[in-house]
C-alpha cells in the first residue's frame, strides 16, 4: 500500500464525521431553503422565494443589525474587560489561579440559570440593581431595563460579558505568560513604570490573543439566541430579537422549516464573511507588530 493511500486511511474517519455532521446538515439546509417545507407533507420547489422575502421585510434586516449591534458590544466589552482581568492577575500571581477559576465559573453555567438569574437583578422594582441604584442614592437611574427598548440589548449583552469573560481572561492570560521575562525585566531596568510596560512592551507582543480572543468572540456571539430567548423573548418590541432567534421562532415557532433555512444559510454566510475579514486583518496586525 502506498504511502498517500496509508494517509487517507488515517484521515478517512476524521472524513467521514465532517462530512456526516457538517458537510451533509450544510447541503441539506441549502436544498431546504430553496423549498416551501413544513416538516411534514411534501416539500415543494419555490426558488428564491425565501431569500427574496428575507430582503423585502424589513424586520428580517432588522434582526441582522440587531444581531451586529449586539456583537460589537460584546466583543469589544468582553475584550476590555478580559484584557484588564489578565493584566491585573499577570501581576499577581499569588491569587492568579483562586481568580481564574472564579472568572471560569459563570461560564460553566447553564445559560437558563444565568438568563434567570439577571432577569431577577434587571427586574424593575425588586431588582438588585435597581435596589443598588437607589441604595447609593442614584434611583433616578433605576428602570426597567429590559423592559426599556434602548436598554435591553446592552443589559443581555453585560450578562453575556459576564458569563464568558473568563474564558477571554485565559486566553490574554496564556499571550502574557508567552512574553518573554528578559523583555520585562529589561523595561524595569531601563524604568518603565507598570503602565508604560503594559502599553508599549506587553500590548503589541499580545496580538495573537488579540486575534484568537475577538474571532472566537464573535463568531460565537453572531450565532447566540439563548439568551434574548430567555431573557426577553425578542423583544421589547423587537430590540433583541437576533438573526438566530429569528430562526428559532421561524423553526420551532412556525414550522416554516424552508424560511428557517434559508435564515441559516444567511447566518452562515454573515459569519464565514467577518470571521474571514478579521481573520485577515487581524493576521495582518500581528505581522506589522
Amino acid at each position: 500500500m502506498s504511502g498517500s493511500n496509508r494517509i487517507f486511511l488515517f484521515l478517512a474517519p476524521a472524513l467521514l464525521v465532517i462530512g456526516a455532521f457538517f458537510v451533509y446538515p450544510i447541503l441539506l439546509s441549502v436544498q431546504m431553503s430553496f423549498t416551501d417545507f413544513t416538516g411534514v407533507g411534501t416539500a415543494d420547489y419555490v426558488g428564491f422565494a425565501n431569500y427574496d422575502r428575507f430582503l423585502k421585510r424589513s424586520k428580517y434586516l432588522d434582526s441582522v443589525a440587531v444581531t451586529v449591534r449586539f456583537t460589537l458590544m460584546v466583543v469589544v466589552l468582553q475584550t476590555l474587560v478580559g484584557l484588564f482581568f489578565a493584566a491585573m492577575l499577570h501581576r499577581m500571581p499569588a491569587i492568579r489561579n483562586f481568580c481564574r477559576a472564579v472568572l471560569f465559573t459563570p461560564a460553566m453555567m447553564s445559560f437558563v440559570i444565568v438568563g434567570y438569574v439577571w432577569q431577577f437583578i434587571y427586574a424593575p422594582y425588586t431588582g438588585g440593581l435597581n435596589a443598588l441604584l437607589s441604595a447609593i442614592g442614584l434611583e433616578g437611574f433605576a428602570r426597567g431595563w429590559l423592559g426599556d427598548p434602548s436598554t435591553a440589548l446592552v443589559a443581555i449583552a453585560v450578562t453575556h460579558v459576564w458569563m464568558f469573560v473568563g474564558y477571554t481572561s485565559a486566553i490574554f492570560l496564556v499571550g502574557f505568560a508567552n512574553i518573554p521575562t528578559e523583555i520585562e525585566e529589561a523595561g524595569r531596568l531601563d524604568g518603565a513604570k507598570s503602565w508604560q510596560r503594559f502599553r508599549y512592551l506587553e500590548l503589541p507582543l499580545l496580538a495573537p490573543s488579540f486575534t484568537v480572543n475577538i474571532i472566537l468572540s464573535t463568531v460565537g456571539t453572531l450565532k447566540t439566541f439563548e439568551l434574548p430567548f430567555i431573557m426577553t423573548r425578542g423583544g421589547p418590541d423587537r430590540a433583541t430579537n437576533t438573526l438566530s432567534l429569528e430562526i428559532v421562532n421561524n423553526l420551532f415557532g412556525s414550522y416554516k422549516f424552508g424560511f428557517a433555512s434559508a435564515l441559516s444559510i444567511v447566518m452562515l454566510l454573515l459569519v464565514v464573511t467577518v470571521a474571514i475579514v478579521q481573520n485577515l486583518y487581524l493576521k495582518r496586525r500581528e505581522d506589522n507588530q
